[in-house]
């Protein structure tokens, strides 16, 4: 059989199958501009990871939901959407005004009703959690994954679902010379989530890397 390494041909596959199993509607990309008015970084997931998270959500029947790290809200639009009926997302976000563009996106993409944007430093904000979560999404500061990662694990439920973002960080995590405090906490939090036996994780190698772990034991 016949194959390709032409970038060229790659990335054309790769969009053929966004277009297909992920389009952004109007508010999605009403969202992205909002984001780039505000001054916000071009950093929010794709639409197609996003759609491999609304997925999976989906398949857990997922209708508590925990997101550290708001952004601009994009990733929270396509997570709220996946929730099980009576569902609700909470997310945190540190800086108040990506929180402020977050809570009107979530408004003008109708699911501001399912949704509570903490503000507050992630760690802080984690300790007063209670369990259980069916799900975590976290995809924030990556020099704090390791902690992210103990009160993750801590707060799903047996069954829930762990989902992280970036964790190739732009293919740092192999450079061995690179020692910077964000490539260090990727590479603890790969580490756990590989080595922890009450997490079963694979990797998706869509956009900078995309970890998912089934919880499987206190």
């Amino acid at each position: 059989m016949a194959t390709t390494t032409d970038v060229t041909a790659d990335r054309r596959v790769l969009a053929y199958a966004q277009q297909l199993y992920a389009p952004e509607d109007a508010a999605l990309l009403a969202i992205r501009e909002r984001q780039e008015k505000a001054g916000l970084p071009p950093i929010s997931i794709s639409p197609d990871e996003a759609n491999i998270i609304a997925v999976l959500l989906r398949a857990v029947a997922a209708k508590t939901v925990l997101e550290i790290g708001t952004l601009g809200g994009y990733s929270g639009v396509w997570i709220a959407r996946a929730l099980a009926p009576g569902g609700r997302l909470t997310t945190i976000e540190i800086d108040s005004n990506r929180a402020r563009v977050a809570r009107e996106n979530f408004r003008v993409a109708g699911v501001d009703a399912l949704v509570d944007v903490v503000e507050g430093a992630a760690n802080d904000v984690l300790a007063r959690l209670d369990p259980p979560y069916d799900a975590v999404f976290i995809d924030a500061d990556k020099a704090s994954l390791e902690a992210y990662f103990q009160h993750a694990m801590r707060l799903l439920r047996i069954g829930g679902l762990l989902l992280c973002d970036n964790v190739f960080l732009d293919g740092r995590v192999v450079q061995a010379a690179d020692r910077g405090p964000d490539v260090e906490g990727v590479r603890a939090f790969n580490r756990l989530a590989a080595g922890d036996p009450r997490l079963a994780a694979a990797v998706i190698p869509v956009r900078d890397g995309l970890t998912f772990g089934i919880k499987v034991a206190d």
